[in-house]
This record gives C-alpha cells, structure tokens and sequence, in this order.
C-alpha cells in the first residue's frame, strides 16, 4: 500500500534528517504522523481519536523495538565507511536496508487494517484528490519540460545526498555524479506511471474491501498484497526497468563512494556516529 510505505520512509527520513533535528523530529513524531495522515484521509472527529492512539502505539513499539536495530547498521556502517566498497556491498546494504524498514511497514499494516473499516466514500475520494496533488509536485520536481533543468535538478538532488553524508565534494568529484546521473536508466516519466498504477491498486482494494465488509485477516492480506506489488511491479517491462536501475544505482552509489577522499570518509563516520548517539539516546523514552 503506496501510503502505508510512504508513511514509514516519512519516519525513516526523520532519523536520518540530522543530528539538529533527528532527536526533537522522532519525539514529535506522533504529532507530524497524524498531521500527515489526515492531510491523505480526512478523518472525521469521531475517528481522530482511535487514529492517534494507534499512531501512538506505532510510536511506542517502534522506539521499544525497531530502534535497536538501526544502531546495529550504523555501528557497521560507520567501521565499514573508511573502506572502498564494491557495487555487491552497496546493493547488500540497500537489501539490509529494506529488511530493517519490514517490522515497522508490518505493523503500519496491522493499524491500517483496523482503521480501514471506518473509512467511507468522502474519505477515499479526498485520498485520491491527495494523491493527485502529489503527483502533480512530483512532475514540478523531476519532470520539468525543459531537459536541462531537468538534468541540473536531479543532479543537484544527488549531489545534496552525497553531502549530506560526506561533507562538501570537490568539482571533480560533482564531475562523476553529474556522468553517473547522465548515464543512469531512471526514467521518472516511467517511475510516475508506476507510481500512479500503485495508486490506482490501493483505491480500488480499499474500495472493494469496505464493499465487502471484508473482516481483519482478509484485509491485512490485501493490504500485504498491495504492498508486495509495489515492491515488485505485475508488469513484466517495469519489473525488468526496476532490476536495471536497482543494478545501476549499485555501481553508481560505490562509484561516488569510492571517488572520496580519507577525510570525506571520517567525516560520514562522524556523521553516522551522531545518528547512532541520537539513536541510542531516543531508545529511552521522553521523561
């Protein structure tokens, strides 16, 4: 499901938004949560309570169980980054990645499948007037008419990635990303088609399990289901396009790695270090 994903990544970009904001982000979590679902949904006054009690108990198994997890990776990843990678070692980190983000996408699921049977018509129409107002700010950033901008957009977003994590990058350096971006398979008219079908998928399940009265097993399966087929798309074509990309951007991310210098890389560590300490820091409740 396109908006119980989307939910997790939002929290995920939270710990990694930056040691200024990553502690007082997660402990407000609860707050920018609800605030960001009912902006997709709508809820009525007589559901906001059962939504935030959910969203807060998300919150609390999340801290009590999930975040553990992430300091483990970032312990590794903060040894490992002073080494050259290798395009295998990338992709390895994006499948740990991926596993790291399935409790937590597991259990969203489990509230949606409560939540959903309160849902009507008015709720899923505003949803997918939400979603096209999304899709629309999608096509502002990354499919402008004019190629070039275009092209200096998506390098740019790369390059503030890169920076991110290592600190600022040489001219020569910019030089690789901005060959590496050229050269990349991603096609975003294809990417937004894809997103739009995973769209269409969740309003129509949505609609037929209330039109069902479906009960709670046989909605969490279609909402895994949902989410399966946003992992990996029914078309053949896109599915090959996504495995294409996915081995780019492999080489691509140990490639730009591999092009840093010894201080750019203890600067990530120093980077990765203060996530880990703010993680640490957040596995104990707010007094």
């Amino acid at each position: 499901m396109s908006l119980i994903k989307t939910f997790i990544i939002g929290v995920l970009a939270v710990l990694l938004a930056g040691c200024s904001s990553l502690r007082l982000g997660y402990n407000n979590g609860p707050q920018l949560a609800w605030w960001w679902l009912d902006g997709y949904v709508d809820f009525s006054r007589e559901q906001a309570p059962q939504v935030k009690q959910g969203i807060d108990r998300w919150f609390e198994w999340h801290r009590a169980t999930q975040l553990g997890e992430y300091v483990a990776l970032l312990t590794v990843a903060s040894a490992e980054v002073l080494a050259d990678t290798t395009p295998a070692r990338a992709c390895r980190w994006q499948l740990q990645l991926r596993d790291a983000i399935d409790p937590a996408l597991e259990r969203a699921l489990e509230l949606a499948a409560d939540l959903l049977p309160g849902l009507g018509e008015p709720q899923l129409r505003h949803l997918e007037q939400r979603y096209a107002k999304a899709n629309d700010e999608m096509r502002a950033d990354f499919l402008q008419a004019d190629l070039a901008l275009r092209a200096r957009e998506s390098l740019k977003r790369t390059v503030e990635r890169a920076e991110r994590l290592y600190g600022d990058l040489a001219e020569a350096q910019k030089l690789v990303i901005a060959e590496g971006v050229a050269a990349s398979p991603f096609d975003p008219e294809r990417w937004l088609a894809d997103r739009e079908r995973r769209q269409r998928d969740t309003l129509q399940v949505l609609r037929r399990l209330l039109a069902e009265r479906a009960d709670r097993d046989q909605r969490l399966a279609a909402l895994r289901t949902l989410v399966a087929r946003a992992e990996v798309s029914p078309d053949r074509d896109y599915r090959a396009y996504q495995q294409r990309l996915a081995t780019y951007n492999c080489a691509f991310a140990a490639r730009i790695h591999n092009a840093t210098t010894p201080a750019q890389r203890r600067q990530a560590q120093r980077t990765l270090q203060g996530w880990e300490q703010d993680l640490r820091a957040l596995m104990t409740p707010p007094g």
